[in-house]
């Protein structure tokens, strides 16, 4: 079957998130004196992630995301530095940061016009549309659903019935959610009853339970998926 409406995720989806988030934690670091070197770089990553599945369960809040994240990695390198600061100023430097993945804007070319493409995204609100609505895809979708803006997250079903009563002529089995997130994106469209397309280009093995309806290794794959 053919999709009318593609809801998708931003990061590593269309935006390359790993390149912004090293990008903007390199420019903190550096203004504090600290080290960059791949190590640090890498941790905090594997803390970020970690601190989002938690927000994603239900564990945190968004406010001790934001801030604990830093915390943690101070501590684990001794490094005397305040995370509250080191939170505002890497959320302020990474919303300047605004790259897209290989293959992003051809993807959405080729389907801009044959269906309707919105953007859902977990977030601060500034970050993400300081990145996302200069870059030339934004031009391309009908709106941009950020999880701080919605008052909920990915995969929270009420973060997609949300989404489906703020579009018109919204129909659930024409709508294709597609994200890199196994447990935010793929998910959050098995608990909203929707279709789903595991975007999925460094062939990851799925060794969770989560079990999207489509597998994509390259955008072509999901064009050809909601173009039918």
């Amino acid at each position: 079957m053919a999709y009318r409406i593609a809801l998708i995720d931003a990061d590593n989806t269309l935006l390359d998130f790993t390149k912004s988030e090293h990008e903007a934690l390199c420019d903190c670091l550096r203004k504090r004196g600290l080290p960059t070197h791949r190590e640090i770089t890498d941790r905090y990553a594997k803390i970020n992630d970690d601190h989002w599945k938690m927000l994603e369960r239900g564990e945190v809040t968004r406010e001790f995301l934001r801030i604990n994240r830093f915390a943690q990695l101070f501590d684990e390198y001794g490094y005397k530095a305040d995370p509250h600061q080191m939170a505002d100023d890497y959320m302020a430097a990474l919303s300047t940061k605004s790259y897209l993945m290989e293959g992003a804007l051809d993807f959405c070319r080729a389907l801009y016009g044959k269906c309707r493409m919105f953007i859902i995204t977990n977030g601060n609100t500034s970050v993400q549309k300081g990145r996302f609505d200069p870059c030339p895809l934004a031009p391309m979708f009908e709106a941009c659903f950020i999880s701080e803006q919605m008052g909920c997250a990915k995969p929270e079903k009420r973060f997609f019935d949300a989404v489906a009563a703020m579009i018109a002529d919204y129909t659930p089995e024409d709508t294709l959610v597609v994200g890199d997130s196994l447990s935010s994106d793929i998910q959050g469209g098995i608990n909203a009853g929707l279709d789903t397309c595991w975007f999925n280009p460094n062939g990851k093995i799925n060794t969770s339970h989560i079990a999207p309806t489509y597998t994509a290794s390259h955008f072509d794959d999901i064009k050809n998926i909601i173009l039918n």
